[in-house]
């Protein structure tokens, strides 16, 4: 049986620490906060869930996630509301199972898109962990 990760419980727990956080300046025009280059590096010794772009005021709209899945576990259905997602996977083998029954096999380098208001699971099916990045950012 394949079992749940359970993302938000690792969010909440912030059990790895990004190496560079979000920045934001405020402009004397318009004291508005704007977004700023940031460079993220993916822990090689992470499991579960890790922050990697948290949306405002850090981006425009994106947010995005660095999971590492382990062997027989899924991330559980959930929908893509109004945002649009990619998933980029590093390293492992799984599927993203969409509702319906379309399955899109995953493996290293390979990307996979999500468009919004899809209800969709991704699962580990390989021996070893399956380590991906997704992104996501509104769409409508």
């Amino acid at each position: 049986m394949v079992k749940p990760l359970q993302l938000r419980r690792f969010a909440a727990a912030a059990a790895i620490p990004l190496l560079l956080a979000a920045t934001t300046t405020a402009t004397p025009s318009d004291q508005r906060q704007r977004p700023q280059l940031k460079l993220v590096r993916l822990d090689d010794a992470a499991t579960g869930y890790t922050p990697v772009l948290t949306g405002p005021p850090g981006t425009v709209t994106m947010r995005s996630g660095y999971v590492v899945l382990p062997p027989d576990s899924s991330v559980g259905w959930h929908s893509t509301e109004r945002y649009e997602e990619v998933v980029v996977v590093l390293s492992g083998a799984g599927q993203l199972t969409f509702r319906g029954g379309k399955v899109l096999p995953l493996g290293p380098r390979t990307v996979a898109y999500t468009p919004p208001a899809t209800e969709h699971n991704v699962t580990n099916t390989g021996p070893g962990p399956l380590r991906y990045v997704y992104v996501v950012s509104r769409a409508r």
